[in-house]
C-alpha cells in the first residue's frame, strides 16, 4: 500500500511534534553512497532551533516538498543543502522550513549515531573531496550497481 508524501510527511511533523524520533526509510538516490534508496534508514529528531552546522543533514520543506539533505553553507537564517549524490543541484531554505535533524541511520541492521566518529569521518572526508572527484565515485559506483 502506498499513500502520498503529504500524508506520510504531516503524520512525520506529528510524531516529531510529540517528542519523539521517527525512522523512516530512504526513498531515492541523492544521498549516495552514505545512504541507499528503500535500504536504509534515518532516525530525525524535530529541529528546535538549536545550531545548524556544515555537514548536519536536515528534513526541510522545499519548493511543496520535503528533502532530506546535507547542509553545505550557514549564512544567518539561510541554508544551502546538497545531496550527497548530487554534485550540481543545491536547494536553498530557511531555518523556518527545517523539519527535522538526521541524528542517526541504520544501514545492515546496524545503528550508527551521527554523533558517532564513523559519520563524522565520512561526513569530512566526502564534504573535503573536489566535486569532481566526488563525480568519479559516483559515476563508477553507478556502474558497478547495473
Amino acid at each position: 500500500m502506498q499513500i502520498s508524501n503529504d500524508i506520510f510527511f504531516a503524520e512525520v511533523e506529528r510524531l516529531l511534534g510529540e517528542g519523539g524520533d521517527v525512522m523512516i526509510i530512504i526513498r531515492g538516490n541523492s544521498m549516495q553512497p552514505m545512504l541507499r534508496d528503500g535500504r536504509d534508514r534515518v532516525v530525525l529528531r524535530r529541529y528546535e532551533g538549536d545550531e545548524i552546522r556544515v555537514g548536519d543533514v536536515m528534513l526541510f520543506r522545499y519548493r511543496g516538498e520535503y528533502v532530506l539533505h546535507r547542509v553545505v553553507k550557514v549564512d544567518g537564517e539561510r541554508i544551502l543543502f546538497a545531496g550527497d549524490g548530487n554534485y550540481k543541484r543545491k536547494e536553498q531554505a530557511t531555518t523556518e522550513d527545517i523539519v527535522a535533524r538526521m541524528v542517526a541511520y541504520v544501514k545492515d541492521g546496524r545503528r550508527v549515531e551521527c554523533s558517532d566518529g564513523e559519520w563524522l569521518r565520512y561526513s569530512r572526508v566526502w564534504m573535503a573531496l573536489p566535486m569532481i572527484v566526488r563525480r568519479v565515485i559516483l559515476g563508477v559506483k553507478r556502474r558497478i550497481k547495473k
